[in-house]
């Protein structure tokens, strides 16, 4: 009796499963490829900062973007707690690069 070979575990088991996986991976891509954008943008918003001596948080931008990311998100029917999560992370990770540029 002869066995088939399985697929490598990565591998999708159907064409419908690879397809949805490529668009996903490509979606992925994409918010790199974004958020690597956005970075540079803040990169240079943080060093602006430091030259004026403003403080890198600015607590009430955080609260309204906040709101409209949760606003954003229901109307896409995403989980608006979800997109607090994740803009709270980017948010912290940007001041933290904004303190960087102050310190020097």
């Amino acid at each position: 009796m002869t066995q088939t070979a399985s697929p490598p575990p990565h591998a999708a088991p159907d064409d419908l499963l690879a397809t949805y996986r490529k668009s996903i991976d490509n979606i992925d891509a994409a918010l790199i490829h974004i958020l690597a954008e956005r970075f540079r943008i803040t990169k240079a918003v943080g060093e602006h900062k430091a030259r004026l001596a403003l403080p890198p948080a600015d607590p009430s931008r955080e609260k309204a973007q906040i709101a409209r990311m949760r606003q954003l998100a229901e109307e896409a029917e995403l989980d608006p707690a979800f997109s607090e999560k994740f803009l709270r992370f980017v948010i912290d990770e940007v001041i933290r690069h904004h303190e960087r540029a102050r310190d020097g």
